[in-house]
């Protein structure tokens, strides 16, 4: 069993109001942290009262960005029990993606430790408001001091949380999204499948523009053609043409997402036609005229399984006609989180 000191803060903040809640903005009072080197392995595990511990500017996750994160839900149960979604499928990403930038890899026991211990003693600020959930940002970054390119030789892990309400302020309302054929995401062997900081930084320009044409966020292409269909700012994609739900391949530069995946496995079961496979604005546009594109989705931690009213891009426009499949895909998670259904996959980790 991992051994975690605990210091109480003694400023504790007041708690946000519901209203408004929005999603990331507010940190619950304390946050996890174990550090690392070489030698030593993971050592001083604790909980601490938020902004004890300082970076150094120099540190290698400031001048290089080294760092690597997580994003997973705690979620209350109409009984009261908190549990996790699938957090040790987060961990396994983890270890994989620390492995692409030269990182130590956090155990996946430390990892759930770290998680389960940070939310029993941060359990007061679930926000009690539909759709609200405790989310849980897992985060591994360079500590070393040091001007060179290279791997560091000091790591910190830290877990924060966040009381947080729906990821979009449109809520469950569809939409509108731009695809993207000027600037690029990702290319095939640089780091776009994992969860580094960088892949984020390089998509905020696009997203800005995209939200000064009134869409809400950018739909990637691939970095060759621009024409391939690669991963929404923040969530999977989704198109379902007829009867069969379709999701972009895995092969690099996207990112295998926790819920993409649980998605696939609920369709199979249900004996839905789910492929993963490429599939072009060609394809789609083709569709739309055939009247088959019956609806576009996003998915993921934050935003869940989220609609698409519209897909825009130089040159073309769609809007599906139609259907519900992901609303009856997000109503199932969400019984899942609350414990209105059965956990058959054994996908819920009860914080005890």
């Amino acid at each position: 069993m991992i051994e975690i000191r605990r210091q109480r803060t003694q400023h504790p903040e007041a708690k946000p109001k519901t209203e408004g809640l929005g999603f990331g903005r507010f940190l619950t009072d304390h946050v996890f942290i174990a550090d690392h080197t070489a030698e030593s392995g993971w050592t001083n595990a604790r909980i601490v009262p938020k902004a004890t511990e300082n970076i150094d500017v120099a540190a290698g996750s400031v001048q290089y960005g080294l760092s690597l994160f997580e994003g997973l839900k705690a979620h209350r149960t109409s009984a009261g029990e908190l549990r996790l979604f699938r957090p040790d499928a987060h961990a396994r990403r983890m270890v994989e993606g620390s492995k692409r930038i030269c990182m130590p890899a956090v155990d996946p026991e430390l990892f759930l430790a770290a998680v389960k211990a940070l939310v029993r003693e941060e359990a007061d600020w679930y926000p009690e408001v539909t759709g609200g959930a405790l989310y849980v940002r897992p985060t591994l970054l360079a500590t070393e001091s040091f001007l060179g390119v290279r791997p560091s030789t000091k790591h910190m892990f830290n877990v924060m949380l966040s009381p947080v309400a729906h990821y979009y302020a449109k809520g469950e309302n569809p939409l509108r999204l731009w695809a993207e054929k000027e600037l690029v995401r990702a290319a095939p062997g640089g780091t776009g499948a994992i969860k580094t900081g960088g892949n984020y930084a390089s998509s905020l320009l696009a997203a800005q523009r995209a939200q000064a044409r009134g869409f809400d966020q950018v739909l990637w292409l691939d970095s060759h053609e621009r024409r391939w269909l690669e991963e929404v700012g923040t969530m999977n994609l989704w198109v379902r043409i007829g009867d069969t739900a379709i999701t972009p391949p895995l092969d690099g530069t996207i990112l295998g997402g926790i819920t993409r995946n649980s998605l696939l496995t609920m369709l199979r079961e249900q004996g839905f036609k789910a492929e993963e496979r490429r599939i072009s604005l060609d394809e789609i546009a083709e569709a739309d005229k055939r009247g088959d594109l019956l609806e576009i989705f996003g998915s993921g931690t934050a935003a869940v399984v989220s609609p698409v009213g519209e897909l825009t891009w130089d040159g073309g426009s769609v809007k599906p006609k139609g259907g519900d499949l992901a609303k009856r895909l997000r109503k199932e998670l969400e019984d899942l989180f609350a414990g209105r259904i059965e956990d058959k996959r054994g996908w819920m980790v009860p914080v005890p």
